[in-house]
């Protein structure tokens, strides 16, 4: 770690602990001005028709992005973080990558038949390795079994809320090109076997839609494991033509006691942290986590791909279970540092801007404003400082 990066962090510190702070302290001073009452638990929402596990219609932090484009870019982009791969998406091959998706999607046989059936099942779909090569299950599960399920059902909610006609069909639709797009880029101009997209089409997405279209088991992650899309904030910065801060994420809190005070809490995505949440009875929860980050793409073989990881962290500050604040490390190659801060933190009159601020390995300062209050504007606008020769 260079010495530039200590003041760059005390700024991010300072910053996260001021507004966060300020906003925390709020409910004491005066619990009447702008704060939001503690929210019981409830699976309706009034005047409006059927259950909501998911999405809640909240006007600040994470839940006041919720919308169809930001999930898809979110998703769909995620594995552009990595470092062996290019941060401008006019640079992916998308035919080529479509094409050769849709081949092992609809030839399942000549990809899983590389390495055998029983070495498709061990890697993809059997938990018995904790070998990092063999383990691709981790993530078929994590984010497209109860990942993709999850979202899947906060899709229907979306829908439902805002009163679209055939709110499933309009969920199924949006979830399908999430996971299309996000297997385009991770293929990118790869032609050849590959046994990812067979385990997620044919198995993982599927089932993680059924599984929460069942509203016990949505119930169980709503109300027991208190699950919420913890997603960034992505931001387009158009003079080097890159997409930066996009990642789709998730949170859970088990809690620890029967107040709810103190939870096991677990984020993940591209990141991966465990720790511990604390919680007010106004809703206001700081989280803290150490964990492990998605590093590199790594080819384990002809079919196959696996991660490498590196050490990650991050502090936490949410209402209702709306991220509000996020400060991150990780040794990677974008976002050392990466400050989130997310509409109705920092209100600017009738603005409810979100703020990104991350620092990377090569000492650029990135940044970005997402517009909280233009629902149709899934992305912000963003640049950088100390920037490099292209």
């Amino acid at each position: 770690m260079t010495r530039a990066f200590h003041p760059v962090l005390v700024v991010f510190w300072l910053l996260a602990t001021f507004v966060a702070g300020a906003d925390f302290a709020l409910a004491d001073e005066n619990p009447d001005v702008e704060v939001t009452p503690y929210l019981p638990w409830t699976d309706t929402i009034e005047g409006k028709e059927g259950t909501y596990y998911f999405y809640r219609g909240l006007d600040y932090g994470t839940q006041s992005l919720i919308h169809p484009t930001r999930l898809i870019i979110n998703g769909g982009y995620g594995i552009l973080q990595v470092e062996n791969r290019d941060n401008r998406p006019g640079r992916i091959m998308y035919a080529r990558g479509a094409e050769n998706v849709l081949k092992n999607i609809f030839n399942p046989g000549w990809s899983i038949g590389v390495n055998g059936f029983w070495d498709f099942l061990t890697r993809e779909v059997i938990p018995i390795s904790v070998n990092s090569g063999k383990a691709q299950y981790w993530p078929n599960y994590m984010n497209h079994l109860i990942g993709g399920g999850m979202s899947y059902r906060m899709m229907v909610e979306y829908f439902r809320f805002n009163e679209y006609l055939h709110p499933k069909t309009m969920a199924g639709i949006t979830i399908f090109a999430y996971h299309f797009l996000n297997e385009v880029v991770e293929n990118n101009g790869y032609q050849g076997p590959t046994t990812d997209p067979v385990a997620d089409f044919w198995i993982f997405n599927p089932a993680g839609i059924i599984l929460f279209s069942n509203d016990s088991i949505a119930r169980f992650f709503s109300e027991t494991l208190h699950m919420a899309d913890w997603s960034y904030q992505p931001t387009y910065m158009p003079w080097r033509a890159e997409l930066q801060n996009q990642g789709q994420n998730y949170s859970v809190k088990y809690h620890l006691n029967k107040k709810g005070s103190t939870s096991l809490f677990y984020h993940w995505g591209s990141h991966a942290e465990l720790g511990l949440s604390f919680t007010r009875r106004d809703g206001r929860c700081f989280s803290f986590g150490l964990g492990l980050v998605a590093k590199n793409i790594l080819e384990v073989d002809e079919v196959s791909k696996t991660l490498d990881l590196a050490a990650s962290g991050g502090i936490f500050y949410d209402r209702n279970n709306s991220l509000l604040a996020s400060l991150l490390f990780a040794r990677t190659k974008d976002y050392r540092y990466r400050l989130n801060l997310y509409p109705g933190l920092v209100k600017m009159g009738p603005f409810k801007p979100g703020i990104f601020v991350g620092l990377n390995h090569d000492e650029r300062i990135m940044y970005g404003i997402t517009f909280g209050n233009l629902r149709n504007m899934p992305i912000g606008i963003g640049g950088s400082f100390n920037s490099p020769e292209k």
